[in-house]
């Protein structure tokens, strides 16, 4: 991590490509066709696009073409090409269906030619129904955990580049992967962060709801290293693929726990689940996601 460190403290300048005005520009398409979107990625990022990214986006193009009334309540994708940062993705969206309580559409994320990512989603007209949910695990408020980039800053004295700031501000409230590694004891199935915005976002249903699914992918693999005590030095990550389910309305800049595990992993792949709570206990959002996990070091560690 040393060539990746920040210089100063856990608070340093924010890096041009990761203020929340530059989020959402990023989330704000340009409409090239009535079903026809380019998106674009931050400068200066990764080497590959960030798969939320690409998903946050192909759910914007799907949600512009639907009427306002009906929300999205699920959407399934799969990770199929990395993205290339330098350049634009095209989303082209197909109208599958407009029925009277249901709207389904289909979007394919393309450059260079060739489909990087889809997704299908579905949107529902609001309608009454039977209720219920699991409970919220209990955990810690938000407000009573540091920040990950002050414990970064704790263990290593500096924040590496990456972490330095993000418009997602996120609290775990147990441990991190690089604490894990370092103490095989603190190894956890569960991977319980609080995360927000941090922002005030405009009253926009749709904004709320792709801001969380960019959220959504960030800490969901990390689960599958908690439970084998590896941080991701020798690892090889990718998602392949990204299922969410939408329960209730909620705000993306107010405190969401997202409780994270793992049932399995097996052949280089990894399988994570995960739920959105709202901090008074309501399930809003429910999450799955299978990703690449490649063992590229062969140490003790590989096989805990």
């Amino acid at each position: 991590m040393t060539d990746d460190l920040a210089v100063g403290g856990p608070e340093p300048a924010v890096p041009a490509g990761q203020t929340l005005e530059g989020l959402l520009r990023i989330l704000d398409l340009e409409r090239i066709e009535d079903d026809i979107f380019r998106g674009r990625s931050p400068h200066g990022g990764p080497q590959r696009v960030f798969g939320g990214q690409v998903a946050g986006q192909a759910l914007v193009a799907a949600g512009r073409t639907v009427p306002a009334d009906r929300h999205v309540h699920s959407l399934h994708a799969y990770f199929i090409r990395p993205g290339d940062p330098s350049v634009p993705i095209v989303y082209e969206v197909d109208r599958v269906r407009d029925g009277r309580s249901f709207t389904t559409r289909r979007v394919v994320a393309v450059q260079h030619g060739k489909a990087i990512f889809t997704l299908s989603a579905s949107f529902h007209k609001e309608e009454p129904g039977l209720e219920h949910q699991v409970p919220m695990p209990d955990v810690p408020a938000p407000e009573d955990l540091p920040t990950t980039r002050e414990r970064l800053f704790a263990a290593f004295g500096k924040v590496p580049r990456f972490a330095s700031w993000h418009p997602i501000e996120m609290r775990p409230a147990g441990p991190l992967s690089f604490e894990v590694e370092r103490d095989p004891g603190l190894s956890t199935t569960r991977n319980l962060v609080w995360l927000r915005v941090d922002g005030e976002l405009p009253d926009d249903p749709l904004l709320h709801v792709c801001l969380m699914t960019y959220a959504s992918d960030m800490t969901l693999l990390d689960t599958v290293l908690l439970r084998h005590g590896r941080s991701f030095a020798g690892i090889s990550m990718a998602s392949l693929d990204h299922a969410m389910w939408f329960h209730r309305s909620f705000r993306a800049d107010e405190w969401l726990l997202y409780a994270q595990e793992t049932p399995s992993a097996t052949g280089a792949r990894g399988l994570a689940r995960g739920l959105f709570f709202t901090r008074g206990g309501t399930l809003v959002c429910s999450v799955v996601q299978e990703g690449l996990i490649r063992v590229l070091d062969r140490g003790d560690s590989a096989s805990s």
